[in-house]
């Protein structure tokens, strides 16, 4: 059942030829703070709360949209690369794919709650800002792994 709702495998070529540049991009903006400004526009806002500043709703804001776009499409690229049918879809690679998303699922809540416990003020948000990508990254690198882990296997059982 689950397949129903799983793009076809030829995604996850096309996901991966937009996860890794915007991968890269997204670090190179993020470790250079870059903010192009070719990408300062106004954007419609439902809630908009300026830095010790006053909070609105349902306006249109001016704003670099430079983190945006690249988070978009890196989730584009992740959703694409994580959750597109295998060549040879069959129950193994189901219950892979469920096992890794658990996995996944488990270890960010742990480094969420170390983060909660040991990172403070705007460091703090930064990781709450990294953690809305974790779990596809931890899914798509632990899925990745076991079926490399099991292929690798397979001709020595034979």
């Amino acid at each position: 059942m689950y397949q129903k709702i799983l793009l076809p495998a030829s995604y996850k070529k096309i996901g991966w030829w937009i996860l890794l540049p915007s991968t890269l991009l997204g670090i190179i903006f993020i470790s250079m703070d870059v903010q192009p400004a070719w990408l300062d526009t106004k954007v419609f806002a439902v809630l908009n709360e300026e830095f010790l500043g006053k909070t609105q709703a349902f306006v249109v804001t001016h704003t670099n949209i430079a983190a945006t776009s690249i988070g978009i499409v890196f989730i584009l690229g992740g959703l694409f690369v994580g959750f597109s049918k295998e060549k040879n879809e069959d129950e193994f690679i189901a219950q892979t794919r469920l096992y890794a998303l658990l996995w996944a699922v488990f270890v960010n809540y742990i480094l969420l709650i170390l983060a909660l416990l040991f990172i403070y003020g705007m460091s703090f948000f930064s990781v709450m800002v990294y953690n809305m990508f974790t779990v596809l990254i931890l899914f798509i690198i632990r899925f990745n792994y076991m079926l490399f882990k099991n292929s690798k296997s397979l001709p020595g059982e034979k």
